[in-house]
Parts: structure tokens; sequence; C-alpha cells
């Protein structure tokens, strides 16, 4: 499988075509690390409520910051350069920090890399001060109370709007860029996202009606306990988008809890038999498979038996990419249905 860095740029042109144009005609795009340009699409000052309170922007920021997963990406995609965001630690192909899809988007602005944040042991509040941003953009995290407290006293901080690490790509985008002013700019990016899914999703009519669970990073050494992403995580909503559904088991497990990750006893693995593909993290080993093949009572799951798994090779932009964000949908879309499509096909 090919996801070449070069395609991402093609991709993103594709899809942004008229955005980088409504967050940059007034200004230089931001290459100084400022929300140059655009016209507002929300007056000032301006609140917004989330799950870890209400914040009030009082006026346009010009220099925004954004931690943990993501949040950087909508400011991008709308032709602004973040001051700040997060270090990419996972799928980061050449171990630069920056993810391919956001590096093109980069140069697709003719910016520089933005200040990045070393999440590793958590937000570096101080790295994050020293930027100086008028804004924190977080729709997608996992910030607690704490961190919100803190960030607060650098700049208006966005936190998610229902539950941690659990807002659907629409909602990323919606709460974001309104934060910058872009909120009808936002909405013209929702539209050519979907348009783009749609079209490729019509590619592959196997996957149509097709049920998949997502399983979380599984260990090839014991296989007694299977952890899956619940209807809460954005990995299993985006089988919607693709024109997949969600089967039983999954979404009665997800009612009575907010978390996006449970997991389940191997010797309840007839549970999931309701399941058509399985997905998740692999290795490049193929091991995790292997293991459930051989182990006694993930062997006997429906879609082990018939091949339908598709494990994504771990660490990759691949993998991460599963996780649909503003930018990565366009970098990992058609070879990601491609590989489902194949286990749809052995499924019966």
């Amino acid at each position: 499988m090919s996801t070449p860095r070069l395609r991402v740029c093609a991709a993103a042109a594709t899809l942004l075509i008229g955005l980088t144009a409504c967050g940059g005609e007034s200004g230089d795009n931001g290459k100084d690390g400022s929300a140059a340009g655009g016209a507002a699409s929300g007056q000032f000052p301006m609140t917004i409520e989330h799950a870890l309170g209400t914040t009030e922007i009082p006026a346009k920021p010009q220099r925004v910051a954004t931690v943990n997963w993501a949040n950087d990406e909508v400011p991008l995609a709308l032709g602004v350069v973040p001051v700040g965001m997060a270090k990419a630690t996972f799928g980061d192909d050449d171990n630069d920090g920056v993810l391919p899809w956001t590096e093109g988007r980069l140069k697709e602005l003719g910016a520089k890399t933005p200040v990045l944040f070393d999440e590793t042991d958590g937000i570096d509040f101080e790295a994050v001060a020293d930027t100086e941003p008028d804004v924190i953009l977080a729709a997608y995290s996992g910030l607690t109370e704490q961190d919100y407290e803190t960030l607060s006293q650098i700049a208006p901080v966005v936190a998610y709007p229902d539950a941690p690490w659990a807002t659907p790509w629409r909602d990323i985008i919606r709460q974001n860029s309104k934060a910058i002013g872009l909120g009808t700019e936002g909405d013209r990016l929702i539209g050519r996202i979907e348009g783009q899914i749609t079209e490729t999703a019509a590619k592959y009519p196997q996957l149509k009606g097709k049920s998949a669970m997502f399983m979380t990073h599984v260990s090839s050494k014991d296989v007694s306990e299977v952890g899956f992403y619940t209807t809460h995580d954005t990995r299993t909503q985006f089988f919607t988008d693709l024109g997949m559904k969600i089967p039983g088991s999954i979404t009665d497990a997800s009612k009575d809890t907010k978390k996006f990750v449970l997991s389940k006893s191997a010797e309840h693995i007839d549970d999931f038999n309701d399941v058509d593909i399985v997905t998740g993290y692999g290795d490049s080993r193929n091991e995790l498979l292997d293991a459930l093949k051989k182990d006694p009572l993930t062997s006997k799951l429906k879609a082990v038996q018939q091949g339908s798994v598709y494990l994504l090779p771990d660490s990759t932009p691949l993998a991460t990419a599963a996780n649909p964000t503003p930018l990565s949908i366009s970098y990992v879309l058609d070879d990601y249905l491609k590989e489902l499509a194949k286990a749809a096909e052995k499924a019966e």
C-alpha cells in the first residue's frame, strides 16, 4: 500500500479549493503564526459553551494555539497557521513531530512549522504560554478540569462539547472554526469532506451495510481481553459515514457508559458474532492476527474464521488517520476503504 507524501498536497488542494482564499484574503495567510485574513463569520465578543464550562473570546483571535490531537488541522485547513501545536508522536513517518497531511498543508500555505508542544508527559503549559496565544483550541482532547483551569490562565480555551476524546470530526471543525471567527468557512469545509467521502465510498459498494468493530491496541502476547472502541469514539462513528453500520454488540455495550474504550473477556467472544468486519491496530509482522487465529477462544470469532479482519499497520500514518480528522481524511480515505473492502468481500 502506498501513501506518498506528495499525494496529500493534491488531495488537500482539491478538497480545500476556495477555502484558502476565504482564510487568507487579507494579510499573509498567517505565515508568522497569526490568524491573518478572512472575513469573520462570527461576531466578537463570542461565547462558546463546552463540557468544561463557558468560554468568552473577546475579539477575533490573531494568535491561535492548539493542544492535544488534531485541533491544529482546523485552522490550517482554513488558512490560519497556529503559533503552536502538539508534537505528533504516533504515525509520524519521518520523526519530525509533524504528521504528513499537516506538513503538506503547511507547505501549501508557504508556512514554517509552528512551535511544537511536547505532550509526552502532559501539556507543556509553559511552552503554550510562551507562544502568547489569543485562544487555545482543544475541541478534540482529553483535557481535565485542572488542565482547563491552567490553560485558561494563559488564554480563552475551547474544550470538547461533550466528553474527552469523543468529538466527531464535524464538531471538531464546527467548534474550532467558530472560535476563530470562521464558522461559515468551517461549514463549507464539512460539506467538501462529506462530498469526498460519498464519492470515495461509492467506489466500494461491498462495504455498504456491513457491520464493523474497531479493536484497541491488543497485545499479541495476551488476547484474553479484547478491547474495542465504543459508539462514543470517532473511529467507530466513522463507519456510518462510510455506509457501514455499527453492530448491536457494540451499540449495546456503549449504552450505559460515556467511555470511548471498553474491553470484554475472550470467554465472551461469541458476543461479537454480529460483526462482519474487524479492524484495529496490528503490527508489521502480523503477530496479533496470528495470535487471534491460534487462540482457542478468539479463533471462534466469526470474522477471524472467515478472514474478514484487517489490522492497520501500527504507528503509521494510515493507522493514525483511521481516527478521522479534518486533514487526515483526504490522506487516508481511499487506502482505508480499499483494505476494508477486501475484508468485506470475505464476510458472509
